[in-house]
């Protein structure tokens, strides 16, 4: 077992469970929900927040923002979630949303996925194992991907 490797500019607030050897890069927040798995990779300038759990073995890259509020009009600020599994890879830019309460409350990416740069994933989707997300893949609310899916770049599913 591992210390945290902790960037001096990063700001981990009070509350945010870390589990060991996890790495937070320059710049990057996490907030006071967050709940990370051990050898998880947060590199620079990200977000993670909400009531988000990310499991262990996941690398997230520059600029991710990963458990902001859903893009919802009938959001009023409810205490939702986004649960991620262990070893996906979240490439740079990535947006992924909690869930709204009227979709269950929960979005949820399974594991040993693949997320590359700028795909937004919005609130209430799942996505299965071991899937495919290319460079700007879109999913709207509600969307679920099953296991092994590949979806192609610049590719919106709603």
């Amino acid at each position: 077992m591992g210390a945290h490797k902790i960037h001096k500019t990063a700001i981990i607030s009070e509350g945010a469970q870390l589990s060991e050897d996890v790495e937070v890069g320059p710049y990057s927040v996490l907030g006071p929900k967050v709940k990370i798995g051990p050898r998880v990779k947060v590199g620079s300038s990200c977000l993670i927040d909400g009531n988000t759990s990310i499991g262990g073995g996941c690398a997230i890259y520059s600029g991710a923002v990963v458990g902001s509020p859903p893009q919802d009009l009938k959001y009023k600020g409810e205490d939702t979630k986004l649960v991620i599994g262990e070893n996906n890879i979240i490439r740079e830019f990535t947006t992924i949303n909690t869930g709204t309460e009227e979709g269950g409350g929960v979005t949820r990416i399974g594991s040993d996925n693949l997320i590359m740069a700028y795909s937004h994933i919005a609130h209430d989707c799942a996505v299965g194992d071991n899937c495919v997300l290319a460079n700007c893949a879109t999913l709207a609310g509600h969307v679920a991907i099953e296991d092994r899916a590949v979806i192609g770049g610049l590719v919106a599913i709603h």
